[in-house]
């Protein structure tokens, strides 16, 4: 495995807090229990042996899947090879029925046009033009909070995320859409996620998709709604036309296929803005929540952020220009998303026989690229279940692989918000942490689960206190 050694602060003197992860089995699980744990939280079922070693064959039911953690590996399947995989089954059939054939889950060259079509927006001129939208909604936040800090009142940090980052992505993305119930929208997402373990779970028992199981009314019920709300949007916009509007609503209404001159219909965009309200919201939101969880057990790092801040600001407000001189607010995010992935899987299927240096892959095979695994790994990582900023300090950064690191995939397919999310997570963090200080409620150990993304299992309860 091509692994290189992270670079590290001396540890802090005093015993180290006990973080919040996965405990995997020491032993792949029988059939049936594994099913049950897939149900429960699929990360639960890797074996221990995912976290050191550079390969895995899982077998279940009479077939086999890779796992991959190698770096050079992962390279070959994302990046050299990425043309002889496709998106997984088990996703297709968890995230088409809500988001549709859009840029998410489509392959092929309708994936390509969708991407081509949307990719203007995540420019680098046209996400700054957006940090002020995003330095508003942290400040509003923030004033938010203020105000509860004196009552000495417990709040849901990841549910204060969700709405802050969901009013960004309604002002960038929408044009500032008043209509839309971000709290409804939330519970939806949420409804739909809920069940796509279970989707999981039928997909490897090659269940037919219209089986039942426990909350697919629900997830039907939040699939209808999402889908409406966000068609109801692209006709309004398509009503009242794009001109002068600066947001993927009305980039997407105006894009043309360069080499056939193809719209999108109003379905094609609702199921992409639908794409974007989801993963822009939801896996920035989660970054930063674990980001919060991580810095009120390490009173050090979030001091040097507030300093970083206070110093890069010389005590006045943030302004976008200052966004980008936070090295250390954002490698604080960056260690946040190593050790809590906002997307901690990516699963592919060859499409054709494949040899991954040596290793001969048929066609058909899923290959599961186990990100949360990846960034806890031994061979990859110096103490891997401790955190410590410093591993994305430059040199630390440009001394390990690019493939040991993943949280926004890579390749062709590499997230195509990751600057626009990093800007948002690192001005969020900045705006709060220089006000306030973040207590977990004493004794609150998170449990981690898999929905699609890595949420605390049951919200992040903290106290807000004036710094």
């Amino acid at each position: 495995m091509n692994a290189h050694p992270s670079h590290f602060r001396p540890a802090p003197e005093g015993p180290r807090p006990v973080l919040a992860r996965i405990t995997p089995p020491a032993q792949p699980l029988g059939p049936w229990r594994f099913l049950r744990t897939v149900v429960r939280n699929p990360l639960e079922a890797w074996p221990e042996t995912i976290y050191r070693e550079p390969l895995y064959t899982s077998e279940f039911l009479g077939t086999s899947s890779l796992f991959v953690m190698a770096p050079n590996l992962i390279r070959q399947v994302m990046v050299d090879e990425a043309d002889a995989f496709e998106k997984s089954e088990v996703l297709r059939r968890s995230l088409s029925p809500a988001l549709g054939d859009a840029i998410l889950t489509a392959d092929g060259a309708r994936w390509r046009w969708q991407r081509r079509a949307a990719a203007p927006i995540f420019r680098a001129e046209r996400i700054r033009s957006y940090v002020p939208a995003m330095i508003a909604a942290a400040e509003r936040t923030r004033d938010a909070l203020v105000a509860e800090a004196g009552h000495g009142a417990e709040i849901d940090v990841a549910q204060t995320m969700m709405r802050t980052t969901f009013e960004i992505i309604a002002e960038t993305m929408l044009s500032g859409s008043g209509t839309i119930d971000a709290a409804r929208v939330e519970r939806g997402i949420t409804d739909y996620l809920e069940s796509t373990s279970w989707v999981f779970a039928l997909t490897l028992l090659r269940a037919p998709a219209w089986v039942p199981y426990p909350g697919r009314s629900k997830a039907e019920r939040a699939k209808m709604y999402l889908r409406d709300e966000l068609l109801r949007l692209a006709a309004e916009g398509r009503r009242t036309g794009t001109e002068g509007r600066n947001d993927l609503l009305s980039l997407l209404l105006a894009a043309r296929d360069p080499e056939t001159g193809q719209a999108m219909d109003d379905r094609d965009v609702a199921d992409n803005l639908l794409t974007f309200v989801t993963a822009g919201h939801e896996t920035t939101a989660l970054a930063l929540t674990w980001a919060f969880y991580l810095l009120s057990h390490h009173p050090e790092s979030e001091a040097r952020v507030a300093a970083e801040v206070e110093a890069v600001t010389a005590g006045g407000p943030l302004l976008p220009e200052h966004v980008d001189a936070l090295p250390y607010t954002r490698q604080v995010v960056l260690e946040a998303m190593r050790l809590y992935p906002p997307a901690p899987v990516v699963v592919r299927a060859a499409i054709r026989d494949v040899d991954l240096d040596g290793i001969a892959v048929r066609a058909g095979t899923p290959v599961t690229i186990p990100i949360y695994a990846v960034h806890r790994h031994a061979a990859l990582w110096d103490e891997p279940e401790r955190f410590d900023p410093d591993r994305f300090a430059p040199e630390a950064a440009k001394a390990r692989d690019r493939y040991a690191y993943l949280p926004f995939a890579a390749g062709p397919r590499i997230c195509i918000g990751m600057g626009f999310a990093l800007s948002e997570a690192v001005a969020i963090l900045a705006v709060l942490v220089r006000s306030l200080r973040f207590s977990l409620r004493p004794g609150y150990l998170p449990v981690l689960k898999q929905r699609i993304t890595l949420r605390p299992a049951d919200g992040m309860p903290m106290r807000v206190s004036l710094r």
